[in-house]
């Protein structure tokens, strides 16, 4: 056999694989310092200062975007449907292009880059990539604890449209 074909197969073998897994883990949110891409402090915490709007009063969603990033437009769609159908969550959306302070310091790789925050402000879950609204809305059931003093089905009060 050719070795030129032997090495082509291979390459092509290890590209699939490679896609494959960036396929699965794209758009996917993930416990804060979970992945080798989020090595930045798993605890960190995020003021209303240092995003400039203020955090909600339960959650907050947080996306990183540039002006020519198609998914961003997708990404502020979802999170902005959960976050306006979510009582006391609020969006925040910050230019990674204007606040390369705050990218460096929370490692913001690519954008979308997506962080969910506890009331206040600890990073709970993050992610990069256009996220599911099923996934948003499961990270924010991480994000904002269950209180056992109610008896309701959920904590999260959805209000309908």
């Amino acid at each position: 056999m050719n070795p030129g074909l032997i090495v082509l197969c291979a390459a092509l073998a290890c590209a699939l694989a490679g896609g494959a897994v960036w396929r699965q883990r794209n758009g996917r949110l993930r416990a804060a310092g979970a992945g080798p891409a989020e090595a930045g402090p798993a605890d960190r915490i995020l003021s209303s200062a240092e995003l400039g709007q203020p955090l909600g009063e339960r959650a907050t969603l947080i996306q990183f975007s540039s002006a020519f990033c198609a998914p961003c437009r997708a990404t502020r769609r979802v999170l902005s449907d959960v976050a306006g159908m979510t009582d006391g969550v609020a969006y925040v959306e910050i230019d990674a292009e204007s606040r390369l302070d705050l990218v460096r310091s929370l490692n913001v790789l690519r954008t979308p880059t997506i962080l969910v925050t506890d009331a206040a402000g600890r990073v709970v879950q993050r992610g990069s990539g256009q996220p599911r609204k099923p996934d948003v809305i499961a990270a924010l059931g991480m994000a904002i604890p269950v209180n056992p003093v109610d008896k309701d089905d959920s904590d999260i009060r959805v209000r309908r449209a």
